[in-house]
């Protein structure tokens, strides 16, 4: 199933942010270990990750290789979501309820 691939790879800090600095706009990967205590080859095998679940795709320029967000990626998120959202509200005003009636 594709969204396990997707918060797998999301559950890891320093994969979530890879993907928070790409979403800024896309970059190689020297560029993503600016700022970041990560070697080489281990930035190279988290972006394989966020690659394999279709959040992160490169685009080969020559010798080099620049990473960009995903919009396929995004789109299994979004239909995730869209699923709960439904339920979100009831659950919310449910809460409200029970905290109101937790202060009288």
């Amino acid at each position: 199933m594709m969204e396990q691939d997707i918060f797998r790879a999301l559950a890891d800090p320093t994969r979530r942010a890879i993907f928070e600095k790409l979403a800024t706009g896309g970059m190689n990967a020297s560029s993503l270990r600016i700022g970041m205590a990560i070697s080489q080859p281990a930035m190279s095998q988290h972006l394989s990750v966020l690659r394999n679940a279709k959040l992160v795709r490169e685009e080969r320029q020559g010798r080099f290789v620049n990473y960009e967000v995903d919009p396929e990626g995004l789109s299994l998120i979004a239909q995730w979501l869209a699923k709960y959202r439904a339920y979100w509200p009831a659950r919310v005003e449910a809460l409200k309820v029970l905290l109101r009636d937790m202060d009288q």
